[in-house]
């Protein structure tokens, strides 16, 4: 019994470090687009570059 008290314990006090790493998957990252494309705002997306 003392030993799923010990391994409670141990998953307990890690959980705050893990919801950390968790929380930065959701920064911002610049987006790139392939030669000819740019990024739209409006669509969230990559269409092709209109020029003229």
């Amino acid at each position: 019994m003392q030993i799923k008290t010990l391994l409670t314990a141990v998953l307990l006090a890690l959980m705050p470090a893990l919801s950390l790493a968790e929380g930065c998957a959701r920064d911002q990252h610049a987006q790139s687009c392939a030669t000819g494309f740019v990024w739209d705002n409006d669509t969230g997306g990559c269409v092709e570059q209109v020029t003229g």
